[in-house]
């Protein structure tokens, strides 16, 4: 078994005082690698380093919310001036702002966009920029989600965002290559704030708050577990057993590790001439459309009592 070690590499995960990235930043130095700790909560920030230091790692807090360019930079700068350079970068940070269509606000909107979509966009700008200087490569790992592959009920803004990130790490995995910068989006399910919003899952998202472990058809069956459960990911992207990996979308959750498609054509209908309306009413559901493509997160398996 390989082992994975990133002494002497620098990382930085945003949105890392709790759950998802603080699981991915205690990962990263658990390895290894120094890291800056970023979250808007001071408090989280630095309960955070004070966990990963007492456990033998190395981090520093930047508090600061992500979305535009100055707070990119501000981390980036961080990284360089505490650990000399930068080599990793995670885009966890995100909020929920959730509404069906026709209730969601601009504001609702544009605060999801912001801090997913505009956040990732301005953090790997900024690391790419010092990655390509520094001339020995460098990875970038995109959070995503289900809701970004599959749509989700009353999650338009960060169904969006999702959707976008995913397709950034295909564009950046073209454009970072020759610099040897892997780009991979990763698409973690396990027990958060929001997936315990969903009734199916709240009461073992409860029990594994009290101290109960998860049972094996979520974890197995549905992939489901704890933050901590998705956080080995992000090392092994991080580490060069994983070099040659680069524009993909990762699931990891529970038990379960899964490789998602990419978006391709499934099947193709031709008429001679082109198309005509008529001729799509006609032939829609005898040819590309017989078996329709289904939309949204499945619900989850629960077995009978």
């Amino acid at each position: 078994m390989p082992t994975i070690d990133l002494t002497g590499k620098a990382a930085v995960v945003t949105g890392s005082g709790r759950g998802l990235g603080l699981a991915y930043a205690h990962a990263l130095a658990a390895h290894g690698a120094s890291v800056v700790v970023n979250d808007i909560d001071e408090d989280a920030a630095e309960q955070a380093v004070k966990s990963i230091t007492e456990a033998g790692g190395t981090a520093v807090a930047e508090v600061v919310p992500v979305g535009g360019a100055e707070a990119a930079d501000r981390l980036v700068s961080r990284a360089v001036q505490e650990f000399g350079r930068l080599d990793v970068l995670v885009t966890n940070a995100g909020i929920l702002r959730d509404k069906v269509l026709w209730k969601m606000t601009d504001e609702d909107f544009d605060a999801v966009i912001t801090t997913h979509l505009r956040a990732t966009f301005t953090c790997a700008r900024a690391a790419a920029v010092r990655m390509r200087e520094q001339g020995d490569g460098g990875t970038l790992v995109l959070v995503g989600s289900p809701a970004g592959q599959r749509g989700n009920f009353g999650q338009t803004n960060y169904s969006a965002a999702k959707a976008g990130i995913a397709a950034m790490a295909r564009t950046w995995s073209m454009e970072l290559s020759r610099a040897s910068i892997t780009v991979n989006a990763i698409v973690p399910v396990a027990a958060t704030a929001m997936t315990e919003t969903m009734p199916a899952l709240a009461p073992y998202v409860e029990a594994l708050r009290n101290g109960e472990p998860l049972p094996d058809f979520l974890r197995k069956g549905e992939g489901f577990g704890t933050p901590e459960d998705c956080a080995a990911l992000v090392p092994f992207l991080a580490s060069d057993a994983a070099r040659g990996i680069t524009g993909q979308c990762i699931g990891i959750g529970g038990d379960k590790v899964a490789l998602w498609s990419h978006p391709q054509e499934l099947r193709a209908a031709y008429a001679d001439g082109g198309w005509t309306s008529g001729a799509l009413a006609d032939a829609w559901h005898t040819s590309v459309g017989a078996e329709p493509q289904t939309v949204g997160i499945p619900a989850p398996r629960i077995p009978e009592a």
